[in-house]
């Protein structure tokens, strides 16, 4: 692998990034911007935004060549071909992402694959799950989504969707998801989910992750009530998996990781009382060690530790 960085690139639904990292894992050059939305923004704005996006972190950081490019995206997606589709990115349906960065990067490998897959991957190749071979990976926002690193190489799936929590069932009699099920992980935790719970139970109408996260900091019961009930909903769905297969370590990002530490106390609650076996007891649960990195670092991974994280052209 040349010495050149990778450029990394993260497309969200709230917020767009794009850094060099290198072989190391360190990111420089980092640049972050809200997400363009309104009307007026098409599949052509936002990819004009993406290309301003790289055009900055090629100033910041003197490079104009890189050794490949690593983007992880909301999904769903066509992998690997890198065809987007991201239920909080309207403007782009079937957007064929890979193949206009590689149009745009025509030399060097252009690899594309699910944001919250990239953070499982950033946190097994640098972060919390570093020196183990079996990582799950999660990150709660917007939604929820999750990677599985198993025997230390990242489980795709037959769609590259493997290790997808959102839509794990944690109650069957549980309440309406946005897919159309019942009882999903995602139906009791995620930002908006969380406003509209604890709104309904009598918090304030209109008000904010962030102010939620305060409040319940504060003593607030229903907020506290929110985060119980969406940590109890966490616990039950990571024993779940725990169980299954056999985990070392669980990273918990996404914006709940840093504005929920109230979380874990029931988190790990409900884990423990819904794991049955001695090996599943061992697993840590743990924040992200990356933060807010982890996503880049993941998707520079794609490309600088492809033997691990890439199984296919």
């Amino acid at each position: 692998m040349t010495d050149r960085p990778v450029l990394a690139i993260n497309i969200g639904g709230v917020r767009l990034a794009a850094a060099a990292v290198d072989s190391g894992g360190r990111v420089s050059a980092a640049v972050r911007l809200a997400t363009p939305t309104g009307p007026v923004v098409d599949a052509e704005v936002l990819w004009r935004t993406v290309l301003a996006l790289i055009d900055q972190v090629r100033v910041r950081s003197g490079e104009r060549d890189f050794a490949g490019v690593g983007v992880g995206c909301g999904g769903p997606m066509q992998w690997p071909a890198g065809e987007v589709s991201p239920l909080h990115l309207p403007a782009w349906r079937n957007f064929p992402l890979r193949k206009r960065l590689q149009e745009e990067f025509p030399h060097v490998p252009v690899r594309v694959h699910n944001d919250a897959i990239c953070v499982a991957v950033g946190e097994h190749w640098r972060g919390a799950g570093r020196g183990v071979h079996n990582v799950l990976g999660v990150v709660v926002s917007a939604g929820v989504g999750g990677g599985l690193i198993l025997d230390g190489r990242l489980v795709n799936g037959s769609s590259g969707n493997a290790g997808h929590l959102g839509h794990v069932i944690v109650d069957s009699g549980g309440p309406p998801c946005s897919c159309g099920g019942r009882g999903c992980l995602e139906a009791y935790v995620s930002g908006p989910v969380l406003v509209q719970w604890a709104a309904s139970q009598g918090w304030r109408i209109g008000g904010t992750v962030r102010e939620l996260a305060v409040d319940a900091e504060r003593g607030h019961p229903v907020a506290q009530a929110a985060i119980r009930r969406a940590g109890d909903a966490l616990g039950v769905a990571i024993a779940s998996v725990t169980n299954l297969c056999d985990l070392d370590v669980v990273a918990l990002g996404g914006d709940f990781s840093t504005s929920f530490p109230l979380l874990f106390g029931p988190l790990e609650e409900a884990f423990s009382r819904h794991v049955w076996a001695t090996y599943a007891r061992q697993v840590r649960i743990v924040p992200a060690e990356l933060g807010q990195e982890a996503g880049l670092v993941g998707a520079a991974a794609l490309v600088l530790a492809g033997d691990k994280y890439w199984s296919v052209d």
